[in-house]
Order: C-alpha cells, then structure tokens, then sequence
C-alpha cells in the first residue's frame, strides 16, 4: 500500500500534488509544519462545513423540524464555535469552561444545551446568570439544585431530562452510557426517571420540555437508535397519561462513527437520519404522540476527518525480530486515545507519498509511559530522523483530552482553506507550564 491509497481517511480537500506532497486545503503538510512547527494539528475547514451540511440537510429532508447541536467535548475553540454557528449549529457544553467558550465566541444562548451528571452548583448558577437554552438534568440532586437556584433567580429555566433506556450499543466499554449500568441519566426501569418527571412538573422555576438520551459512541448500527427510541417514547407516553408531560423536544444523542481506518465503512449521515426520524415519526404516531422538535448531537463526526496530527520523527528502535519503533515529538499527550481505548489509527509520511508501504513499524510517543503508542505495525516507507509522519482522522478527542503529563506543550492548531493558515491556537510556551504557579 502506498501513501495515496489511505488519502480516503483525510479530509475532504486531500490530494497529492505533482511532487507527492500531501496537500489539504491547498495547503502542503510541509509547508504548515516548517511555518508552525511539530506537533501540529490541521484542521480543515471544507470538511467541516460539508459535514455540517450533510447532518443538517440528511434530518431536515425527513424531518424539518430538526436541529443541530455539536457536542463539543469532541474539541472545542473559539473559532471553531463560531464556525459552527455560521452552519446553524447550537452546542451541547457541558461545563462551565465550555459555557465560557461559548459566550467568548458571541454565541446566541438559546441554543445552548447544557449536559453533565455532575455539573456544580457554580456551574448551574453561571448557565442561569448566561440565560442558556436548555439544561439537560441528569440526576434527582441536580433537579433539587437547579430548582432551588432557579426560584432564587426568579426564573424559570427549559430543561430535558435524560433518562437511561437501558440498550447496549455494543461500542467500547468505556465509551457506551445509556445501560442500566452507567454514571449517566435517570434510569427508567428503575422508576427514577418518573420520580425526577414528577418533581419537575411540580416546579414553579423549571419547565420540563423533553426527554434525552445518549447510548455511547462510536455507534456503527441502526438497530440501538431503533431499539431506545420506543422505549424512550413509551415512557413519554406514560408520562403525558400519569403526570401530563408535554414531549415539546426529543433528543436521541449522537454517537455517530467516523472511518478511522482504510477498511472501515461506518453509516453516511443520511443514514443514520433515515433510521432515527423513521423511528421517531412511527413511534409517535403510533403512541398519537405530537411530532416533537428533534435534537441531534454529532460531535466526533463533525471534526474526525477533518482534523489531522503531524508529527516530526525522531529516534528509530529496531528489535530484530520483534519490531521497529519510530518515535515522534508528540504521543499519549495530545492522543490519548489510543491508550485509553485502544484506538487504530493509519499514517503516511506526507512528502513521500508515492513510495510503497514496505516496512511495519509502531509509531511510539515521547512520553515516559510503555503505553504510549500512536499507531501499531503501520506499513510505511523506509522512515529516517527528520521525516515527516501525518495521522488522519485526530480531529475529535485528541486535543479535548491532551495533557501537560511530563510538562510537555501543547500543540498548535491551525485551520486551512484555499490555500491559506489561520491559527485556531498557539503552541504553549514554558511560561504557560508555570503561569498558575506560586512560589
């Protein structure tokens, strides 16, 4: 395999030029790392309005009264907020830093929802003080709370429960959260989901509009979605009968998977828009449910492809007969995934990429963990000191998660387009390792 063949895992704009450089955004991955340095994160901006407008326009074709709200806890800049409400995208936060980063960007709060099972009480104040949207409450305590500082500000504050459907979405362990067995929601078998319905019906200061949920994610099938949506509409059927709940708004998360590597063919947006209004719409009707606004919450799939890590390699390890590390200047710092979920990624060198993929190697990190590794046993071309190595599809999760751990810097991020760099985010300095420090 060569360079060229894993180009379908870059953002959209990809290509090689006449020199078989890799280009994205009209922009050569050499090019953005001699101006920007390494490691570096390149996020493309056509990927990502071309990802909002298949999510937006796939649910609206079947279902008009649909809208987007991006989950940004998949990664989060003020440019990039501001980009997505162009798109007509709200955001799903869920802290107070990435409320903040919201009003920082100028963003309507109206379409603000806010999520979390243990927001603070600071941060529920801080949502009210900013007049958000929505709180999506996702436990009795927190509706206590909310309920309290609510009436204290005189206010009546829009809310969604999430409630727990209790259906596995056969993802990764650490990534599914609408089983019975999860930190998250209200369970409905339980009886905690009616309790919390009937404590908010009775609230002078909170006006219960909905019912939430989340499975997990990556989601690669339909049949989760089309399992938890009756379920959940069951339960705001009984809830309308028992305690006389309106279902105004009906959020089923999102989820929706990204093709991290070469052989994997996850849903289009269209299909997964197909399935969930599907089941919405035969689900309310055939409960005679008004059709409600729906909510949809893609966060991984809105910047996955789009975001790409480049990373300059430095110490080479071969272990005859076992295997061949190639190190790089980044790692378990700004890509955790990997060691945490044992996430598969592909790599190129970006300016070889017509040369055959001839030796296996495992990408290792910098960082004082066996653990940190980036990519196991990827072909690549004979690799040197000084190469370039580029790791498609780290645009959700990687930055969200990255650390100082070894008080190492964290990377710079530009947006491309046309040909033409934007900083999203500085490299941090030393003094930024410090900057919080007393002596």
């Amino acid at each position: 395999m060569r360079g060229i063949d894993k180009v379908p895992v870059f953002p959209i704009t990809s290509r090689i030029n006449g020199t078989s450089v890799l280009e994205i955004g009209g922009c050569t991955i050499s090019d953005l790392a001699e101006q920007y340095g390494t490691p570096l994160y390149v996020f493309d901006e056509t990927t990502i309005r071309s990802i909002c407008k298949d999510f937006l326009e796939g649910f609206q074709s079947h279902y008009p009264d649909t809208s987007a709200v991006y989950a940004s806890k998949a990664f989060m800049t003020v440019g990039l907020a501001q980009l997505l409400q162009e798109e007509d995208f709200g955001l799903d936060v869920v802290s107070g830093g990435e409320i903040a980063a919201a009003v920082k960007a100028g963003l309507p709060m109206h379409n603000i929802y806010f999520h979390g099972n243990n927001k603070t009480r600071e941060e529920l104040e801080y949502a009210l003080e900013m007049n958000i949207g929505r709180i999506v409450v996702d436990n009795i305590h927190e509706l206590d709370v909310l309920d309290e500082l609510a009436e204290k500000k005189h206010t009546v504050q829009s809310i969604l429960l999430r409630v727990s459907p209790g259906v596995d979405p056969h993802t990764h362990a650490k990534t599914t959260t609408g089983i019975l067995d999860s930190k998250f929601g209200l369970p409905i078998v339980t009886g905690q989901a009616e309790e919390a319905v009937k404590k908010a019906m009775k609230s002078k200061s909170l006006d219960l509009i909905g019912l939430h949920f989340h499975l997990g994610s990556p989601i690669w099938d339909m049949f989760p979605y089309e399992e938890a949506i009756p379920i959940a509409l069951d339960f705001a059927q009984e809830m309308s009968r028992n305690h006389g709940m309106d279902l105004k708004e009906f959020s089923p998360g999102g989820g929706f998977a990204v093709r991290y590597l070469i052989d994997q063919e996850p849903p289009t947006p269209a299909a997964y828009a197909n399935a969930i209004t599907n089941a919405v719409k035969n689900g309310c009707n055939d409960r005679d449910i008004p059709l409600p606004k729906l909510i949809i919450e893609p966060g991984r799939a809105i910047v996955g492809q789009a975001g790409v890590a480049v990373y300059t390699v430095g110490a080479i390890k071969t272990v005859p007969g076992i295997r061949t590390f190639v190190a790089v200047d980044g790692g378990m710092g700004d890509n955790i995934r990997p060691a945490l979920y044992e996430a598969e990624y592909e790599a190129v060198l970006p300016n070889r990429m017509d040369e055959e993929a001839t030796v296996p190697v495992t990408i290792a990190g910098k960082y004082c963990e066996s653990g940190d590794i980036l990519v196991r046993d990827v072909p690549l071309p004979p690799v040197v000191p000084g190469d370039l190595i580029s790791v498609p599809v780290s645009g959700a999760y990687c930055l969200a998660m990255s650390s100082n751990y070894n008080m190492a810097l964290k990377p710079a991020i530009v947006l491309v387009r046309d040909g033409k760099s934007q900083l999203w985010r500085k490299r941090e300095t030393y003094e930024d390792l410090y900057r919080n420090d007393i002596s």
